[in-house]
């Protein structure tokens, strides 16, 4: 079934989900305005729980690395829960990184709960995937869940999932017997340490949007940037600024010193660096490097001008989603589950686990939490971090010439030539087209190109190009701008045999058999594609 119907039995499905939506059992659904027969059901589940018995079928998507737990954790609760609901779960090994691809490729098959990582929340709300949660159910939420855990599930002040972890941010990896405790949270301090040791400093600022932009919030810069439920986006910037100057200036003086290394990898620590910023993902190699000269803990402060500023990284989470459902029951008992999912107890059942941070406030607050050394540093530096929100793709690549220009530039005034350009590249990405595109291997994978423009007339949009020889004969179909991937190989209803559906990969890539001239058309009402040659 193509996405189009599936919206219609979505919308369909929220109409029944009213029924559920106002009474005391089944507030976790969303809560569209109540007709009389709803009033009715409503009264009727105040009782609550029989309502919702009964034994579900469901699809669940988690990483690896707790498929098992989360299978025992499901079990826990259809022996532990008030209502007498029964979960039949097939749990499949999907990473956060692949779920929100899988999800909107085809929501209908996709699992009925999956975990997701929180930069594909509004690609995921705009495709129709994600069950709003009903009132009592956000309250639940953003009571129990640390400010910026609440802003990652929220879009028009709206809440579209569970809060499951807190700890994807960067902080600082560093050798005990270079820099003194005393130094750690003097940048300048640091720097000096490492070049008396002829030790690295590893800190990806030249090419990484993400951690080059610490230094900007750090100085009070502010780079906002919203998407509503339908797409539209807007940002509030000023990093080219006296304030965006500080951060320049900050990011030169550590760039320019002979001991700094563009890197992100704890690896580095076993090939002559001193300091490497990083995130829990690199504990266990930092760990076994360095041994007993291991320290950890949040980013130092720079100095600029003799005035100190924090550095304030980028901080994300992992989501936890419930698919909508045309049955408003199993919806309501889905809901439940992922409140049971995500609740304390479970969050600090993962950390004891496989080690993740909680977002919830109480099981931070633990002191198992509290006593964990990686942890700690987490939690110290989401003091000093902003919520990465939903970032235009294209602001990524916008930012690499930002690092090299604060690696390169020789006095203040190039410094801001660098801003100056920063900015016009800003506004350049609010005139671009929403128009799709048809990005690959023959336009060098640029997004921004509107020469492989789809054209044509109402819902029939068409581009025949020539795809010649190379390693990999394959693009996808995106909005002008991003790298969305939810037109692609899945959708190619008419000339499948032209093409390598096996290769198509997570990226729903259309990715051609054999070089030649082709026509794709995509049907924007219904999401189908046609290739013909």
């Amino acid at each position: 079934m193509k996405m189009k119907k599936f919206i219609a039995l979505f919308i369909a499905a929220a109409m029944v989900f009213a029924l559920s939506a106002c009474g005391g059992s089944d507030d976790n659904a969303s809560t569209p305005a109540a007709s009389d027969g709803a009033t009715q059901a409503s009264q009727e589940q105040q009782s609550g729980s029989s309502e919702l018995a009964g034994t579900y079928d469901i699809t669940v998507w988690m990483p690896d690395a707790i498929v098992d737990l989360t299978k025992k954790m499901i079990d826990d609760f259809n022996a532990s829960n008030e209502y007498g609901i029964v979960f039949n779960p097939t749990i499949e090994a999907v990473g956060e990184g692949d779920a929100a691809t899988q999800m909107i490729t085809d929501v209908e098959a996709g699992a009925d709960i999956f975990n997701f990582a929180q930069d594909q929340f509004a690609r995921l709300v705009q495709a129709g995937a994600l069950s709003k949660l009903g009132a009592q159910a956000g309250e639940t939420v953003s009571a129990g869940n640390d400010a910026g855990a609440v802003k990652a599930v929220t879009i028009d002040g709206e809440l579209y999932a569970y809060p499951e972890t807190a700890d994807n941010t960067y902080f600082m990896y560093y050798d005990t017997s270079v820099i003194p405790e005393a130094d750690t949270e003097d940048l300048d301090a640091i720097i000096a340490d490492c070049e008396a040791a002829n030790k690295y400093i590893a800190f990806q600022l030249q090419d990484s949007g993400w951690y080059a932009a610490s230094f900007f919030f750090g100085a009070g810069c502010v780079s906002e940037w919203a998407t509503d439920v339908d797409g539209n986006w807007s940002v509030n910037d000023d990093f080219n600024s006296d304030k965006g100057l500080i951060a320049m200036k900050g990011m030169n003086k550590l760039m320019t010193s002979p001991m700094f290394l563009n890197s992100s990898s704890a690896a580095d620590l076993d090939a002559g660096a001193a300091v490497v910023i990083s995130g829990t993902w690199d504990s266990t190699t930092a760990k076994s490097i360095l041994g007993d000269k291991f320290g950890v803990t949040d980013l130092p402060q720079f100095t600029v001008d003799g005035t100190k500023y924090d550095l304030v990284s980028f901080s994300g989470y992992k989501l936890m989603g419930v698919k909508p459902q045309t049955d408003a029951t199993k919806a309501a008992a889905l809901h439940r589950l992922a409140q049971y999912l995500t609740s304390e107890a479970a969050q600090l059942e993962r950390f004891e686990a496989v080690g993740w941070g909680p977002a919830n406030t109480a099981a931070q607050a633990s002191e198992a939490v509290q006593a964990d050394e990686i942890l700690g540093a987490v939690i110290k530096q989401n003091a000093h971090s902003v919520v990465q929100g939903q970032v235009h793709d294209s602001w990524w690549n916008i930012m690499k010439a930002v690092g090299e220009g604060a690696k390169n530039a020789k006095s203040d005034d190039e410094l801001k030539t660098v801003l100056a350009q920063y900015d016009t590249a800003i506004e350049d990405l609010k005139n671009l087209s929403t128009d799709p595109i048809f990005v690959g291997a023959w336009n060098g994978w640029d997004n921004t190109d509107m020469g492989v423009a789809l054209a044509g007339e109402g819902d029939e949009l068409s581009i025949t190009l020539t795809v010649e020889q190379s390693d990999y004969m394959g693009g996808r179909i995106v909005t002008c701008g991003t790298w969305e991937t939810d037109k692609g190989a899945a959708q190619v209803t008419t000339g499948a045999d032209l093409i390598d559906v096996a290769g198509a990969g997570d990226d729903n890539n259309i990715v051609f058999l054999a070089p030649g001239t082709y026509t794709v058309t995509l049907n924007t009402a219904t999401g189908e594609i046609s290739i013909t040659q």
